[in-house]
């Protein structure tokens, strides 16, 4: 790839242009089309011969690039990230105060979303005639806030064991002349009995930047997981392979992944087996290429933090700026086992740049990512692996600059690994 600061600045580019699940795979499938792929539906018959291509369903999308070797090389990774999610009827009033509802959104860390100036973004659904027009919806103002409780009001012992109520305590104020539902028909231009679906959140609305005196890292909102998106894009658009390449980038990871279009649901497989069927191959031809092929889950991983050293395994440091990580659970939390270890090692070694690796406290609850649930309904031996971050699920992580170009560059090789039968 290019220079650190080139390759750091535009990871900072996508996420700012990806305030939502539905926003990143727009602006995936913007970077596709100007590359020269072809968007195909999933209802409609695909070609007959190889190319390059995707497909998207709501917040996911899958893009392919044809290759002779009768196997696949996968860059998985998700789009979604925890945050705070509107509630259907979100208009309300609280001690004289109009409110708009909110939720957290998988793990979020709740109290990093206090005292902020929020922005809108997702996805509405609107009465086009006698059908239904998805639309986007961006608002980069700070029309919402959600403000903590006076330290004055929180009693010292109530300090020590303070929690968020996810309920009563994470509700935006509103000073609008209109309440919410109407505001946002006004934004698109339509009556409010238009306005029949929608899929909104907030967003923090400081840019994703480059910092530290020598700018070595990046400062962001959602790295959790479109670092893992940008670098697996940057690596898909480049690789020079004899397989079939495949990105998969998935919706509600951060919720299980158990959705229509999550990585537990038939997305993946049936992608994978139609490329195989749209070129005259049969489901034998399909099981023997999904048989040699090779899948990396990408996914942040934890940086060893300074101030909280005693939270990691002891004899695993995991630094920002010291390469990829490749992250590994006993008990299957990642799909990682000694042959996707061994083979996502030889792609960091063919691409020049070194490896960690991570793994969680036996007495701690570890997280899960796709890797899981896209290994067992693949059968492909599957890899998870990383960029060091610190502040996970907070509204603005911490990751290196450095890392960016590395995670990229090992993901390249990871897809230009020779096919092997």
């Amino acid at each position: 790839m290019g220079s650190v600061t080139a390759t750091a600045t535009g990871l900072c580019q996508f996420i700012d242009a990806s305030p939502s699940p539905f926003h990143a795979v727009d602006t995936v499938a913007q970077r596709l089309r100007r590359e020269g792929f072809t968007a195909l539906f999933e209802a409609q018959r695909w070609p007959g011969h190889s190319g390059d291509y995707f497909t998207v369903r709501s917040g996911s999308i899958v893009a392919w690039r044809g290759g002779d070797a009768d196997a696949f090389r996968v860059i998985g990774a998700h789009t979604d990230s925890p945050n705070l999610r509107v509630k259907a009827n979100a208009d309300r009033v609280q001690a004289g105060w109009p409110m708009v509802a909110l939720e957290p959104y998988g793990g979020a860390w709740v109290q990093t979303w206090l005292d902020r100036d929020l922005g809108l973004s997702g996805r509405v659904l609107v009465r086009d005639g006698d059908a239904v027009r998805s639309t986007l919806i961006r608002i980069d103002q700070p029309i919402l806030r959600v403000p903590n409780l006076a330290i004055h009001m929180v009693s010292a012992e109530e300090r020590k064991k303070w929690v968020i109520d996810p309920q009563w305590h994470v509700n935006s104020v509103w000073s609008g002349e209109h309440g919410f539902a109407e505001y946002i028909a006004e934004q698109l231009g339509v009556a409010p009995a238009d306005v029949l679906g929608r899929d909104l959140m907030a967003h923090d609305l400081t840019a994703a930047a480059l910092i530290g005196p020598d700018e070595s890292l990046v400062s962001a909102p959602r790295l959790d997981n479109q670092a893992s998106c940008y670098a697996g894009l940057e690596a898909f658009l480049a690789a020079e392979s004899s397989s079939t390449t495949v990105l998969a980038l998935f919706d509600h990871e951060e919720i299980g992944s158990v959705s229509d279009h999550g990585a537990h649901s038939d997305l993946l497989s049936t992608v994978l087996e139609r490329i195989v069927l749209s070129s005259n191959g049969t489901r034998e031809d399909f099981l023997r290429h999904a048989a040699a092929s090779l899948m990396v889950s990408a996914d942040m991983a934890h940086a060893t933090h300074p101030n909280y050293p005693d939270r990691h395994e002891p004899g695993h440091q995991i630094a920002v700026n010291a390469g990829p990580v490749i992250k590994i659970h006993p008990n299957v939390r990642y799909a990682t086992d000694g042959r996707g270890t061994a083979t996502f090692a030889l792609a960091c070694e063919r691409a020049g740049v070194p490896f960690q690796r991570y793994e969680h406290r036996a007495d701690m609850q570890c997280g899960s990512t796709i890797g899981p649930f896209a290994a067992s309904h693949t059968g492909m031996v599957t890899v998870d692996v990383g960029a060091a971050t610190l502040a996970m699920h907070s509204i603005r992580e911490l990751m290196g600059a450095h890392d960016v170009p590395m995670y990229s560059d090992a993901l390249q090789a990871f897809l230009e690994l020779p096919a092997t039968s």
